[in-house]
């Protein structure tokens, strides 16, 4: 499985949301690729991702693509995203 961890600017935010997502997929027994991504880069590597993770504000900007965009409120909140992990893969 592919994620993407996406913030504005694709330094701080988005590697803490890559590393609580890694988290998530080992609680959950997920075998998975996560990177961290500025919304501008994200948009292409959304298009062979299979989840986006990402806030509220930026995930309207990710674009039409087919990837699941997963809208996270609190990027420290590792149940949080293993809750809506758990929710859209199982």
């Amino acid at each position: 499985m592919k994620i993407v961890a996406v913030c504005g600017m694709g330094i701080g935010t988005s590697v803490l949301l890559k590393m609580n997502a890694e988290k998530a997929l080992r609680a959950m027994g997920v075998d998975g690729d996560v990177e961290a991504a500025d919304i501008g880069v994200a948009r292409g590597m959304a298009r062979t991702a299979d989840v986006v993770l990402t806030s509220d504000d930026l995930a309207t900007e990710i674009g039409d693509v087919p990837a699941t965009v997963i809208v996270i409120d609190n990027f420290t909140d590792v149940q949080e995203i293993t809750d809506k992990l758990t929710a859209q893969i199982g």
